[in-house]
């Protein structure tokens, strides 16, 4: 690898310790080993990984517990492997700020894949003690008014990103199918065909790379957003799901489109996605709607396409 990257592993078990160690240091990483969960944490503070593997049944305190005194001051890449293969552990695991999620026995290449994946995508640009990078406040943006408009029904995605028979049927404003355009062209390009209402109901661009909707601000550079003058504290996949939604306007992502998103892939390469995924791409937007305060029954930033996946709500 080009750069040093550094991980820590919090694992008790001897054997499984040394074949993540050597995953790792023959992928290029510098290692250090935890056996228990407060030894654990201690190592993360003291050499701020890049990747931390974390088992959830330490002897001391939970791999939970562990996770979430980690993400008081890193925002470290946290995938956790566990013989334990029930869902609620899964969903437990990534609502205390886990990014993913590995279930023993696994395959060494899987491991390894996991991490590269990602590794592709940014890290936050905070350090640890919360503030914005290069110090300092950040600064206010002025909100521009906006005035109610009717908006459209959400506009499915094309083809590539979940393909079947509804890749080639938009939603118009009426509600009923709008025929894609001819080779396959975008969704945007039908939205525009239908009376370019896509661009009424997506975000208001505030400054180069900065997008507001209903109120919210999210700046991708910074990798902030905030709200009623507050920055939330995202994780790194709460905000890369926001701001894939953001950027998207009222096209419908499906989960699978978001899975992919999250591995920074960019188009369908084929690569497999599994129901797990897709539940872990609910229990991330639960847990955004939680910190943005959303209302799933009248959502102001996400709504829930059944079957489908999500879209932002309508402009108010």
């Amino acid at each position: 690898m080009s750069e040093q990257r550094t991980a820590v592993i919090v694992e008790d078990d001897l054997d499984i310790r040394e074949l993540i160690s050597t995953v790792l240091s023959s992928s290029g990483f510098t290692v250090h080993t935890a056996s228990s969960g407060m030894e654990g944490v201690a190592a993360i503070k003291r050499h701020n990984p890049d990747v931390v593997t974390l088992d959830l049944g330490l002897p001391d305190i939970d791999g939970f517990e562990v996770a979430r005194q980690v993400r008081r001051f890193s925002d470290t890449y946290i995938i956790m492997l566990t013989a334990r293969a029930e869902e609620l552990d899964t969903l437990l695991g990534l609502e205390t700020g886990a990014d993913d999620y590995l279930t023993k026995p696994f395959r060494p290449r899987e491991l390894r894949a996991r991490i590269t994946a990602m590794l592709r995508r940014p890290r936050a640009t905070k350090d640890n003690d919360g503030g914005a990078a290069g110090g300092g406040s950040m600064p206010s943006v002025d909100v521009p008014a906006t005035t109610a408009a009717p908006t459209p029904e959400p506009v499915l995605q094309g083809a590539g990103v979940g393909g079947g028979a509804q890749a080639g049927l938009q939603l118009s404003s009426s509600g009923g199918p709008v025929p894609a355009a001819v080779g396959g062209g975008t969704s945007l390009a039908v939205a525009a065909q239908a009376g370019v209402e896509h661009s009424l109901a997506a975000p208001v661009p505030v400054a180069d790379g900065v997008l507001e909707h209903n109120g919210i601000v999210v700046d991708s550079r910074a990798r902030t957003v905030i709200r009623s003058g507050r920055e939330l504290d995202l994780t790194r996949s709460e905000f890369d799901l926001l701001y894939a939604l953001m950027e998207s306007g009222r096209v419908v992502r499906t989960k699978a489109d978001l899975v992919r998103r999250l591995r920074n892939e960019p188009y369908n390469t084929g690569g497999y996605i599994s129901d797990s995924d897709e539940r872990t791409i609910e229990v991330h937007m639960a847990n955004l709607r939680r910190k943005l305060g959303d209302d799933t029954k009248a959502p102001r930033w996400i709504k829930t396409v059944r079957g489908v996946g999500y879209s932002l709500a309508p402009k108010r």
